[in-house]
């Protein structure tokens, strides 16, 4: 049994590949916990399942480097496995033409992996958590690039705390463009503002690729919008963690 682990800014998320099962578990990501309280947390959580003495290897993906020891420990105390983690010097079997390689987010690696894995084709990646991310890979499966945005709860948020009189709203498709109360206003500008942002930025990347990508969304706020985007091909909301999967048998 693997277990894959995205730790993101929000939520870590937890994958777990036994033969053709896969289950998926989400924990709050918080930096105040304790290396022991991790270890609670993954003890508790796989001894509810029954799946504690059948960990074989592990791997993880972090954009939060402050607990990323602690999670990595953590696993190796409960299961007794060195995880390995997606940095430098793990092999991925794609070529990086960032300027700077190191500067590129694992789960964005990781994303662009797993969907060239099934698609073998010039892609765009749209990953809508805490941030949106935009990842181009050509057909050749080179990660050429892409383009990072706030997400759209970040959005919410600093539009209530920077403002008096604006509330934070529940983020949902309203029935107008045209709202006519404050409430809906706000979730029309944030859910019909998130759309055409993602469809623009869609248009524009194929039109700078001059090639007719292929488009996939995952991440938490990805089921919000793939219904709404005729632009979007695939919807695959665990997509890092399959990504993962991939690049640990890549170094095993």
């Amino acid at each position: 049994m693997l277990i894959a682990v995205d730790i993101g800014n929000t939520n870590i998320v937890i994958g777990v590949f036994l033969n053709d099962r896969f289950l998926n578990f989400r924990l709050s990501t918080n930096k105040k916990l304790t290396q022991d309280e991790y270890c609670i947390n993954f003890y508790n959580l796989f001894n509810l399942y029954g799946l504690n003495k059948k960990v074989e290897g592990a791997i993880i993906s972090s954009v939060v480097p402050q607990i990323t020891p602690l999670v990595k420990n953590a696993i190796k105390i409960v299961f007794d496995i060195e995880p390995l983690e997606v940095g430098p010097g793990i092999k991925t079997g794609m070529p990086i033409l960032y300027h700077n390689p190191q500067e590129v987010g694992a789960d964005r690696i990781v994303n662009a992996v797993g969907a060239y894995e099934e698609f073998k084709d010039a892609l765009i990646v749209i990953d809508s958590g805490t941030a949106i991310t935009f990842d181009v890979i050509s057909k050749k499966g080179e990660y050429i690039g892409g383009a990072i945005a706030p997400g759209i709860n970040i959005s919410a948020d600093a539009l209530a705390e920077k403002t008096a009189k604006l509330p934070r709203v529940p983020i949902e498709k309203p029935q107008t463009v045209i709202g006519r109360t404050t409430l809906r206003s706000i979730q029309s500008g944030l859910f019909y503002g998130y759309l055409s942002m993602i469809e623009g930025m869609i248009k524009r990347i194929k039109k700078e690729m001059q090639t007719n990508c292929t488009v996939v969304i995952t991440g938490g706020e990805s089921a919000l919008f793939y219904r709404h985007l005729s632009e979007i091909n695939h919807f695959r909301p665990y997509l890092t963690l399959f990504g993962l999967k991939v690049i640990y048998e890549k170094n095993v």
